[in-house]
């Protein structure tokens, strides 16, 4: 049996005027993750906050055993693109999208755009979702054997996220939760500034997960702080 420890944090950063990312922590229906409005189009407020509204009144409805985030996140993807038609009709709105639903001892995953979950487990912290970006898309085609360019200016360009017009690919994944693991979710806010070994060196201290996201928040900002800061942090304690 396990038992959770949670926390979550935003922080508006140093140079932002408003904080476009918004958070899922709904101990109760087991919903935790991060959506970070898409920088360079209007409502991007409006973006992350119907996304999470909508993946959390979709995850409320599903019965037990049949978890279906595939679809909550295509549903949300629709709902974020009509609210772009009436908002921004010459550009759209977008959001990313990463969290976890979790379940008879599992953590269940959806991830769209370029917020990050990692997990922490034995000294060693790792990146369970992959960056939708021209430069991860592109390292991911050279694997392949494929001949890819693109320009430096353009590498954190996201090449997925929910509001756009067709219906985007997800990233699905579960992993049976274990005790003594941690799980990060935060947006670039954070990774952009946070290598990831400062990361696992930070989540694996003897702290309460809220004093934890406090630092690495803090740690954020004292980088320059550039843009909001969210996480949203799970401790996976062993039940007595």
């Amino acid at each position: 049996m396990i038992k959770l420890r949670t926390a979550a944090l935003t922080d508006i950063g140093h140079l932002r005027t408003h904080n476009e990312d918004r958070y899922i922590q709904n101990d109760a229906l087991g919903i935790y993750g991060v959506a970070d409005g898409v920088g360079g189009l209007p409502g991007g407020e409006e973006a992350a906050q119907l996304a999470v509204d909508e993946i959390t009144k979709a995850v409320q409805a599903m019965p037990p055993g049949a978890l279906d985030l595939a679809t909550a996140v295509q549903r949300a993807n629709e709902s974020v693109a009509n609210l772009g038609h009436r908002l921004s009709p010459g550009m759209g709105i977008g959001t990313t999208l990463t969290f976890g639903v979790i379940r008879d001892g599992s953590i269940h995953l959806a991830h769209i755009g370029d917020s990050r979950c990692y997990v922490w487990h034995g000294g060693n912290i790792e990146a369970i979702t992959r960056d939708h970006s021209v430069e991860s898309d592109a390292r991911v085609r050279r694997a392949k054997g494929e001949v890819v360019y693109y320009h430096q200016s353009n590498r954190n360009a996201l090449t997925r996220c929910i509001g756009q017009p067709t219906p985007p690919e997800v990233d699905l994944l579960t992993r049976r939760l274990v005790p003594g693991e941690r799980y990060l979710f935060c947006s670039d806010g954070v990774t952009r500034l946070i290598r990831d070994s400062e990361l696992g060196e930070m989540i694996a201290r003897d702290a309460e997960p809220a004093d934890v996201l406090k630092d690495i928040v803090e740690l954020a900002n004292r980088s320059g702080g550039p843009d909001n800061s969210t996480g949203i942090l799970i401790f996976v304690d062993e039940a007595k």
